[in-house]
């Protein structure tokens, strides 16, 4: 860990660290434009560094983006991610009460401590389960892939399971467009030359994150109130003690919900905000959506702890534990290292050296969201079919960069029109970024499963008790996902 510490020292990195808390923080902060989108049209930029520096920056990015969001959320009543909304149904109250900026102050608070809770327990936990994960061969990385895939979409597309597996098994369809890297026969390329070299992730990335954002938010032009000020921000040191239960309780949530792939900040904050309200103290719980400070950390610690947590099934089995943490699995892939249980074996000491970078991280952003929130607060006023606009160079530039291949800024234009269209049916968009992410890894294990099986027959499967755990999960999961699908059918009054 020193060692890590002590590489994290060069000044280039740390202003790398610093350049990506800073943008994560405004870009949060921004109505409309989420963590992931940050990170899907960031990631462009990541393409000409090196390892250490483009691996700082995304976790600048990720750790910045995600208390961004609260502070829209708190001033103009408009969260920045969707995750802030517990943050802006307390925090709008209080703002309009003059403490908006006391508001502010525990956000920081609270997600600074959220943030090292999250750490401290990917710290703790990731050994176990990197041990655990080596015990996993093809059969077992296959059903794991497929099921991180199912978890999302489920996770995903709520009330409707089935359309969150669609989107996951078109994002797998699309990512075996190209030749076949193992026989070298070209699939799904219809005599197209362009096609043969597949499809750039980071472009469908940038494309379905990005370009489809836009096209939902040009047409909503209506700009927010501009506060006049934000008054105070500096934590109140009393409060955080006052209500340290709550924090470590709701970053422990946050944590256990950024394991489950799919699950997301947004999922953990409002866990946290449900559970802190039930338990409350009664004096307290009937401040709860008339502007709690207590509310407002256990939201604010959730989503931050969200971070460490998501980072366990991403380092330890290559499964992205939400959204923004496929897009840091699509870096990591533009600089040749594969993450997952052999990521100790292949590339020894990164892990400590991505500690280091979240703690790195979770620093400057304690100091830079106290300094920023007053310049994001003149951002508001620019009116957003403007500031929308001037985002769709940093799309077009994001997919280019990385192969400097104009196919690759028309298969992000195209990314975009069928996010935008599959949003217009309801489904989700986050299941198809992550099976285009995990595509590679399901085809190369079936393959060799497929080989094992045909040597050894059904005595192969029979032996192997994780992977026929994780198939009786599958299984479960798609007689939940049905059942529950036909339940909320159910419920649908006739002719509504």
């Amino acid at each position: 860990m020193l060692d890590a510490f002590i590489t994290l020292a060069d000044p280039l990195l740390l202003g790398t660290t610093l350049l990506g808390v800073t943008l994560g923080i405004i870009w949060g902060a921004l109505p409309g434009l989420s963590t992931t989108m940050a990170m899907g049209l960031l990631i462009g930029l990541t393409a000409s560094m090196g390892q250490n520096p483009a691996l700082c920056f995304m976790l600048g990015v990720y750790t910045g983006s995600v208390f961004g969001g609260a502070i829209s959320a708190v001033l103009i009543n408009i969260p920045g991610t969707p995750d802030a909304v517990p943050t802006m149904i307390e925090g709008h109250t209080l703002a309009k009460r003059g403490e908006g900026g006391q508001a502010l102050g525990m956000a920081i608070g609270a997600s600074f401590i959220g943030n090292w809770v999250g750490i401290i327990l990917l710290i703790l936990f990731i050994p176990m389960l990197l041990s655990f994960a080596l015990n996993f061969k093809s059969y077992e990385m296959f059903i794991l892939s497929m099921l991180g895939i199912l978890v999302c979409g489920s996770m995903a597309a709520g009330s409707m399971p089935l359309k969150g597996w669609i989107a996951g098994w078109l994002g797998l369809l699309v990512a075996f467009i190209g030749i076949d890297m193992i026989h070298g026969v070209p699939r799904f390329t219809f005599g197209v030359r362009a096609l043969e070299d597949g499809l750039s992730y980071v472009a469908i990335l940038i494309g379905v994150f990005g370009m489809t954002e836009i096209l939902k938010t040009l047409p909503q032009l209506s700009a927010p109130p501009i506060p006049p000020t934000a008054g105070r921000v500096v934590p109140s040191i009393g409060r955080l003690i006052k209500y340290s239960g709550a924090a470590v309780r709701s970053s422990i949530i946050g944590t256990l919900a950024g394991a489950v792939p799919g699950a997301g900040a947004n999922v953990a904050s409002f866990l946290a905000y449900d559970i802190g309200r039930r338990r409350a103290k009664p004096e307290e719980r009937a401040k709860w959506g008339k502007g709690s400070y207590e509310a407002i950390v256990c939201a604010e610690t959730a989503n931050n702890a969200n971070i460490g947590g998501s980072m366990l099934p991403t380092l330890a089995l290559g499964i992205p534990g939400n959204a923004p943490a496929a897009a840091l699995i699509a870096a990591l892939q533009l600089k040749a290292v594969n993450v997952g249980p052999t990521i100790e074996i292949d590339h020894p000491g990164l892990i400590w050296f991505i500690y280091a970078a979240l703690i790195v991280a979770n620093l400057f952003m304690y100091g830079a969201a106290i300094a920023l929130i007053k310049p994001c607060v003149r951002l508001f006023s620019l009116p957003k079919g403007l500031l929308l606009t001037l985002i769709t160079p940093v799309c077009v530039l994001g997919a280019w960069s990385v192969r400097l291949s104009m196919f690759d800024v028309w298969t992000m234009f195209a990314a975009g029109l069928a996010g935008y269209a599959l949003i217009a049916f309801r489904f989700p968009v986050a299941p198809v970024v992550l099976g285009v992410i995990l595509a590679p890894l399901a085809d190369e294990n079936l393959r060799r499963t497929l080989i094992l099986f045909e040597r050894r027959g059904w005595d192969y499967a029979l032996d192997q008790w994780i992977g026929n755990i994780l198939l009786a999960g599958f299984i479960l999961l798609i007689v939940e996902g049905i059942w529950r699908g036909r339940r909320n059918q159910r419920q649908v009054p006739t002719g509504s």
